[in-house]
């Protein structure tokens, strides 16, 4: 910067496709590299967060091209408006959705002109470092990326206290969250955050019902429940509320947990040791408030390869109030909550009960 700032718009949109292009040529690779690194399955890693990574560069190289300010005429003067790219943008990214989430805060910072610096999660940096290995043969002049590995509390702070940043875009817990915004508000920098949720799935009792049951299957399963998107609250209708309890515990109790790079397996481990403790320090929360395990609720030990390994098994909680805290903070688990509502009012009242904005 202010080089690549210079830099036609059309050209760094051309290395941007470039590098989607060879992510796509390496796409097992990087899937490979994704199941290994955080335990889900694989063919999450090749059906939807490499494709999404490749996905979201061609997206913004496309976007790249249209960015333009405005221009506005009086009948004695003429406003206009630029949007030039700030400089250097940091981008920290988390360990769920490792190269789906990074790319997403990378491309469009360079697609705008930006220079990046990059830190992915440290629990999962290899699909970062396979990406970063691409950066030259895809064209970018050196210096416009970089990729910086280390842990929060050092690599992290650095980045959010230095002056020398002028954006920062961060995804995690609310917590860090906070503490990043702190940081930047001191040197006025631009921020964007997206932090936890608790999230409702809400089902009443004329929905297409095998629509219904499926979705919420996926809302509350897919990665192993480890997105901050998830449905991890399932409000069902009091009528249809032990109907659904019974078609629901069946799906749920049909996925295959195994070995990640099987093609089979639909529920992988979780990403580190410390992620399953907690998760399971919120199952034996939700025993203690007066929760009612319908499925799951333990640590699963798989045979060969996997052994050892920190698989939790799909958990359903029914009997819990909506104030509680297992369902009033962020678990980030293969952990759902069954609670009843009678109308609509109910339902948005429970649905919205909660600290998180999502």
């Amino acid at each position: 910067f202010p080089g690549w700032r210079d830099t036609p718009a059309e050209k760094r949109a051309a290395m941007l496709e470039k590098l989607a292009n060879l992510i796509e040529w390496r796409l097992e690779e990087f899937a490979r590299a994704e199941c290994i690194d955080t335990g889900k399955p694989i063919s999450l890693c090749r059906s939807v967060d490499i494709p999404r990574a490749i996905a979201n560069l061609r997206a913004f190289a496309d976007a790249g091209r249209k960015f333009s300010g405005q221009t506005f005429d009086k009948e004695h003067s003429q406003s206009y408006t630029l949007r030039p790219p700030v400089g250097i943008v940091a981008t920290i990214s988390p360990w769920n959705l490792p190269l789906l989430l990074f790319t997403w805060k990378l491309a469009p910072a360079l697609a705008a002109g930006n220079c990046v610096i990059a830190k992915p999660s440290e629990v999962t940096p290899m699909s970062a470092y396979l990406l970063s290995q691409l950066i030259g043969e895809a064209g970018f002049p050196e210096g416009v990326v970089s990729v910086l590995h280390g842990k929060g509390p050092k690599i992290g702070a650095a980045i959010t206290s230095h002056p020398g940043i002028a954006a920062i875009s961060f995804t995690g817990g609310t917590a860090t969250g906070k503490e990043i915004y702190a940081a930047a508000a001191r040197h006025l920098k631009k921020v964007s955050l997206e932090l936890g949720g608790k999230n409702p799935t809400i089902i009443f009792e004329d929905a297409d019902w095998e629509k219904a049951v499926d979705g919420a299957k996926a809302a509350a399963f897919t990665n192993q429940g480890q997105v901050c998107l998830c449905g991890s609250r399932i409000l069902v209708q009091a009528s249809v509320y032990e109907k659904f309890k019974t078609d629901f515990l069946r799906k749920v109790e049909s996925i295959r947990i195994g070995d990640p790079l099987e093609e089979s397996t639909g529920h992988g481990a979780m990403v580190s040791e410390a992620h399953m403790e907690k998760v399971l320090g919120y199952i034996g929360l939700a025993k203690k408030e007066g929760g009612k395990i319908l499925t799951g609720g333990k640590r699963r030990m798989p045979e060969g390869r996997c052994a050892g390994g920190y698989f939790i098994e799909p958990t359903v909680i029914d009997g819990l109030s909506s104030q509680c805290r297992t369902n009033q903070e962020e678990i980030f688990g293969p952990v759902v909550t069954l609670l009843p509502f009678d109308g609509e009012e109910e339902a948005l009242a429970i649905a919205n009960g909660t600290p998180y904005g999502l």
